[in-house]
């Protein structure tokens, strides 16, 4: 990861700096905060400001649940209830800004949790900077010959490096011809006082998709526990679960007993559907349950067994 002499003069800033507040802080998180966490080849996230802690969590479900709650005696106990019995507005009560820098492709699969507010570097004001992601070779895969959106056996030997210098290649003559086009060099300076280049606006779409892009994003505990439930898990793109690895490890900090809870009964666990219910209480009492009999479409009953551990 490469930061500009820009944002590394401004990290150090901003982690030198400090503030007296009443506010509530959580000293894990505060040794953390503006630091950027390293991901793929030029990405990086970092957490930029917070609000809450898991206290917060616990105050917002007693203020609506009234005195009744005060049987729970811990705090993780009350959490772990609110998780497991999917009570979501206390958890809205946190929130958490994060300064991202990724690649395009995977900025529009994140871009599709649509509960987030976000500001993206604008290639309409500036110019982009130089950076490709290009896979590691062992993230080079065919396609799944099962799972339409997933990868298959990896690439090896001169297949893989063929791939490799193609991505290489297409977006450093992409990136040339972009910069040509705006008759501009990466730090904004004309290069031919002759022409009077193409609008950035403009330029920036013959830029390939593996192209850096950064942006702040906010979301509250809630919207970034669904983030981490779909982009953590085994099954999400490779590129995109990185960045969801890395911010649940920054939940982990955070909000420790809801990460816990998150884990047990989100990240961990398993969904079964009436029907999957149904079939469970067949083989527990126990009649030996085949697929064609179940009930469950080859998919459903696929997604059991494995579930089980078969």
């Amino acid at each position: 990861m490469n930061l500009t002499d820009s944002q590394a003069a401004e990290i150090s800033a901003q982690r030198s700096s400090q503030a007296t507040t009443r506010r509530a802080t959580v000293p894990a998180l505060e040794a953390r905060l503006f630091e950027a966490i390293p991901l793929l080849d030029h990405g990086f996230v970092r957490v930029i400001d917070y609000m809450g802690d898991d206290a917060a969590i616990v105050q917002a479900a007693r203020v609506s649940y009234g005195r009744g709650t005060r049987r729970v005696s811990e705090d993780a106990g009350l959490i772990r209830y609110l998780m497991r019995h999917r009570h979501t507005t206390p958890f809205e009560m946190c929130e958490i800004k994060f300064h991202v820098k990724l690649p395009i492709f995977v900025a529009r699969q994140w871009i599709r949790h649509r509960t987030a507010n976000v500001n993206e570097y604008s290639a309409r004001y500036s110019v982009l900077d130089r950076e490709f992601y290009i896979p590691e070779p062992e993230q080079l895969a065919a396609q799944s010959s099962s799972n339409r959106q997933g990868r298959g056996d990896v690439l090896e030997g001169e297949e893989a490096a063929d791939v490799l210098a193609v991505l290489r290649d297409d977006a450093t003559r992409c990136y040339d011809h972009y910069v040509e086009m705006l008759n501009e060099d990466e730090g904004g300076a004309v290069r031919d006082p002759e022409r009077q280049g193409l609008a950035r606006e403009l330029a920036r779409m013959n830029l390939t998709l593996n192209t850096y892009t950064q942006w702040y994003w906010k979301t509250d505990l809630h919207n970034l526990l669904h983030f981490c439930s779909l982009r953590a898990d085994a099954h999400a793109q490779y590129e995109i679960r990185v960045y969801a690895d890395a911010i649940l490890d920054v939940v982990k900090d955070w909000v420790p007993a809801a990460h816990a809870a998150f884990m047990d009964y989100r990240l961990g666990a398993a969904t079964f559907s009436a029907q999957m219910v149904a079939v469970l209480k067949r083989m527990l009492a126990g009649e030996a349950v085949a697929q064609p009999a179940s009930g469950l479409s080859k998919r459903e009953w696929t997604e059991l067994i494995a579930a089980l551990g078969g």
